[in-house]
């Protein structure tokens, strides 16, 4: 493996910003193989170095990538006083440089990426990718006749927001409550609650089961998590075209 900056490898360890471990360099609190450094820019092997902060062993690590279900009521935040967060729902010394990629309501359940990646988190939030997203929701009310055509079209929200065109399927319908399938390309606030209600329906419960070429694992139990595989990976890194 390529040799690495001293102070970028221990930011890639989340020991601190780029800004603090050139601090931590330059007062004496790193050694490698046993020898203290204090230049920021030594190069030293990630793998095979022995690199300690104050005489604390840091262990290099490749990126981490895991699939959580989120279930309802909790939110897509690193910590909160008042709420649970989905970096809750894993062990503590896990948590380290975690981040959700985008974001779900507080009461959206279903497909969340946590990684520690933020080069794959771009890629995927990124709005010139235009990263396909898929909900599967429980509405009650009439829809409109034209709904699906108003979706393909770009629909317009009640306060003018216009949303690019996407996809909407009815999955089942029984009197007034449907279960319905919407594909999205962007992520706007809240936005399919506000595209089913600007077509006459109102959300009771949404699920994501899909990023891009990613679909949840329909086994993983609402709140549970687990590491992508190598091919989940891909998928990740190359999204389903629209």
């Amino acid at each position: 493996m390529p040799q690495m900056r001293l102070d970028k490898l221990l930011a890639h360890l989340s020991c601190g910003s780029r800004k603090d471990v050139r601090e931590m360099i330059r007062s004496g609190r790193v050694s490698v193989d046993g020898v203290v450094l204090t230049d920021p820019a030594a190069k030293v092997d990630p793998v095979s170095a022995q690199v300690a902060l104050d005489g604390q062993a840091q262990a290099y690590r490749t990126q981490r990538y895991y699939m959580l279900n989120k279930p309802a009521g909790v939110i897509t935040a690193s910590r909160d006083e008042r709420h649970e967060t989905v970096l809750g729902l894993f062990p503590e010394k896990e948590r380290r440089g975690l981040f959700a990629v985008g974001r779900l309501d507080k009461d959206t359940e279903g497909l969340l990426i946590i990684t520690d990646d933020g080069a794959l988190s771009h890629a995927l939030m990124s709005p010139a990718r235009h990263v396909s997203k898929v909900y599967e929701a429980e509405v009650e009310g009439v829809l409109a006749p034209d709904a699906i055509a108003r979706f393909e079209a770009g629909l317009a929200l009640r306060d003018g927001t216009v949303c690019l065109p996407a996809r909407l399927e009815i999955l089942s319908r029984q009197g007034e409550r449907a279960r319905v399938r919407v594909t999205l390309h962007e992520g706007k606030y809240h936005q399919v609650k506000r595209m089913i209600a600007a077509t006459g329906g109102r959300v009771v419960q949404l699920r994501r089961v899909q990023l891009g070429g990613l679909r949840l694992d329909p086994v993983l139990p609402a709140g549970a998590f687990r590491a992508l595989t190598g091919e989940e990976l891909m998928l990740l890194q190359q999204p389903a075209e629209r």
